[in-house]
């Protein structure tokens, strides 16, 4: 298997699916990372693990109708040209 800029493209959108099926409640509360921890008082940088939370939560809401036309295409990509 080479290393082409598709395989890339390809990893890229495996970890962003990864990130998009992670659920709030059955996953990232259980491991201590639910929309309720972390929350920092006015005027206060917010840590590593609130950024995260906040990343995960867009990405879930902004990628969501993106993520299921590019997998489309990405799926009908590998049926022509394997």
């Amino acid at each position: 298997m080479a290393f082409t800029l598709y395989s890339l493209l390809q990893a890229a959108l495996l970890l962003v699916n990864a990130v998009a099926v992670l659920h709030e409640e059955r996953f990232l509360r259980h491991v201590g990372w639910g929309s309720d921890q972390g929350i920092g008082g006015f005027g206060e940088e917010p840590g590593i693990k609130a950024q995260l939370t906040n990343l995960i939560r867009s990405v879930r809401t902004v990628m969501r109708v993106p993520l299921i036309a590019v997998n489309s295409v990405t799926i009908v990509l590998l049926l022509l040209f394997g």
